[in-house]
């Protein structure tokens, strides 16, 4: 099976960094996903990479990344998602989960 790998850029708080230097949440699976976060000095930017098994999404995970990083004021992070079919709902909440993971206590 070919994967198909997105790559996106937001711009983020400055002011907010990781506090540790990574973080893991999920797990690959049918229908899920698996998020690796990683504190990287980007200007208070955020990047995303992005592999999945299914293509011609790309427009609905700009939309869900952009609102997961406007929600939550992330920033100076590298997003890597690994995806199985997850829906938005499954990405939107596996995000949140992986900034509780944090001490970050979830969104806003």
């Amino acid at each position: 099976m070919a994967l198909h790998t997105m790559l996106f850029s937001f711009s983020g708080n400055s002011e907010w960094k990781m506090p540790v230097p990574w973080a893991h949440s999920g797990v690959v699976s049918s229908g899920d996903m698996e998020v690796l976060l990683r504190g990287k000095e980007l200007g208070g930017g955020v990047e995303a990479k992005v592999v999945t098994p299914v293509k011609g999404f790309d427009a609905i995970w700009e939309k869900v990344l952009a609102r997961f990083v406007g929600e939550s004021g992330v920033g100076n992070l590298s997003l890597e998602i690994n995806d199985n079919n997850a829906t938005p709902f499954v990405v939107a909440i596996r995000l949140k989960q992986a900034l509780v993971e944090l001490g970050e206590g979830g969104m806003g």
